[in-house]
């Protein structure tokens, strides 16, 4: 493949995610279709068949899109401070989950991921899994610190603190604001804590 051939590629994958991910905004994931996205793009509907299976598949891809600008592991705060830290990554998550930007996209992927073996096992591998390293080395990091007792099982820890959010932002249960994130962390917190 030649330079520019490759160039065009990933120019015409840019402009497939970024149309799917506008106008997934515009129409909602209902009505969002393979023949609108190839529209918006400026592409052929088996450009992007060529690349992608679903529209559930495009979507992964435009939000690893988003997050392509490190190129490397995320990794969460480490002060010292474990309740400070918590509590400033529960309030970020907060504030994308109630982002009218990203909040359809991300409830079209959780519902396509319930749907879709295939499509749950790449945004494990791809997304959700380089999320849960970075917060398990942060706990494991706290546990070494002492501020965790040594016995807690921490994949166990890390539902524990973030699933209250994602279950209330998944079921609607209750508003999600910077006043829930800050009890639930205490609340875990004081049940992970040596005594």
């Amino acid at each position: 493949m030649t330079p520019n051939t490759a160039r065009r590629k990933e120019t015409s994958r840019r402009a497939i995610l970024t149309a799917a991910f506008d106008l997934l905004l515009e129409v909602g994931y209902a009505k969002l279709t393979i023949e609108g996205i190839a529209a918006r793009a400026g592409v052929g509907k088996q450009t992007i068949y060529r690349w992608w299976a679903s529209k559930g598949t495009i979507l992964l891809d435009a939000f690893l899109l988003l997050s392509e600008g490190a190129g490397e592991e995320p990794a969460l705060p480490d002060t010292g401070d474990l309740e400070a830290d918590l509590t400033l990554v529960l309030r970020a998550t907060v504030a994308e989950l109630n982002d009218p930007r990203y909040e359809p996209p991300m409830r079209a992927l959780a519902v396509e991921i319930t749907q879709d073996p295939e499509l749950a096992r790449a945004y494990a591998e791809r997304l959700d899994g380089p999320l849960k390293r970075a917060k398990r080395r942060r706990l494991s990091s706290a546990q070494s610190a002492g501020q965790i007792a040594a016995d807690v099982d921490l994949d166990v820890a890390m539902d524990m603190i973030w699933g209250p959010l994602l279950n209330r932002w998944l079921q609607r249960s209750g508003p999600l604001t910077e006043d829930y994130a800050d009890r639930v962390v205490a609340t875990a917190l004081r049940g992970l804590r040596p005594r």
